[in-house]
C-alpha cells in the first residue's frame, strides 16, 4: 500500500518573496497561510500558498538566493517542453477540478495579461500553460480518471530507458515493507550507501544526521508567531 498520499507542500526558491505571493494570490487566486522564519535556518523566510487543507506551494527567501543569477537551461528550464539540469524541477502542474474550472483560471490569467497556452488534450489529463515569476514553467491540469498505466507505459520508451521487464513489473508493483513502528535505527551517514543531503558546511551532515530521533523532534520552536484567541 503507498503510504505516500500526495504533495504536502513544493519547496522553491525566490529572491521576491512579495512578488511571489503577489503573483499567487492575485493570478491564481491563492491564499497566504504562512509566512514565518524558516525553521531553523538562518535569515531565511518560510511562505505557504494555499492549495487545500493539505497541501500548499511554498516559497524560500534569504537575502543570499536574491544574489544567485538562475539560466535558462540549466536551472530552469523556462517552459514545459525544455531543458533543465539534473534533479532541478523542469515545471510543475497544480490540480483543477474539471474543464469548466480549467477554463475559468484560463480567463482570470489572461483578464490580468497572462499568455496561456492551451487547454491541450493529453489524453489522460487535460492542461493549460504559462509563465510564473523568476522563470517558473507552470501548468494546470485536471483528470477525468486515474492514469491506466497498461495504456499509457509505452514499450518504446521503457526499452529506451534500460528498463528490463522484470524491473517494470517491479515499478508497476513496489515491494511491500513490514514497517516497525518507528523502531529502525539511522544508517551511519559516514557509511550508508544514500542518496545523501548536500550543501551543508564540512562534517555537519555527519553531526545532525548522528543527533537522536528525540533530540531532534524538539530542535526547533513550533509555535506559531502570532497567537490566536480561541
Amino acid at each position: 500500500m503507498n503510504k505516500v498520499e500526495g504533495l504536502h507542500h513544493l519547496a522553491i526558491s525566490t529572491g521576491d518573496m512579495k512578488g511571489q505571493i503577489e503573483f499567487f494570490t492575485d493570478k491564481l487566486g491563492m491564499e497566504l497561510v504562512a509566512l514565518y522564519w524558516m525553521h531553523g535556518v538562518e535569515n531565511t523566510f518560510h511562505g505557504f500558498l494555499r492549495l487545500n487543507d493539505e497541501s500548499s506551494v511554498a516559497f524560500v527567501y534569504n537575502p543570499d538566493i536574491a544574489k544567485i543569477e538562475p539560466q535558462i537551461g540549466l536551472s530552469h528550464a523556462g517552459n514545459a517542453g525544455a531543458n533543465s539540469a539534473k534533479g532541478t524541477m523542469q515545471h510543475v502542474a497544480l490540480k483543477v477540478k474539471n474543464h469548466e474550472e480549467l477554463l475559468a483560471m484560463r480567463d482570470r490569467l489572461r483578464s490580468k495579461g497572462v499568455p496561456v497556452m492551451g487547454p491541450i488534450d493529453h489524453g489522460f489529463c487535460m492542461s493549460i500553460y504559462f509563465a510564473g515569476l523568476e522563470n517558473l514553467a507552470l501548468e494546470l491540469s485536471y483528470s477525468d480518471e486515474p492514469i491506466d498505466a497498461r495504456a499509457w507505459i509505452d514499450p518504446e520508451v521503457v526499452e529506451l530507458a534500460g528498463i528490463s521487464a522484470q524491473e517494470l513489473e517491479k515499478y508497476k508493483n513496489p515491494e511491500a515493507f513490514a514497517d516497525q513502528g518507528g523502531a529502525v535505527p539511522q544508517p551511519d551517514p559516514a557509511s550508508a550507501p544514500g542518496p545523501h543531503l548536500t550543501g551543508y558546511p564540512d562534517g555537519l551532515y555527519e553531526r545532525i544526521m548522528r543527533i537522536s530521533d528525540e533530540d531532534m523532534l524538539h530542535s526547533v520552536p513550533n509555535e506559531p508567531p502570532v497567537k490566536v484567541a480561541s
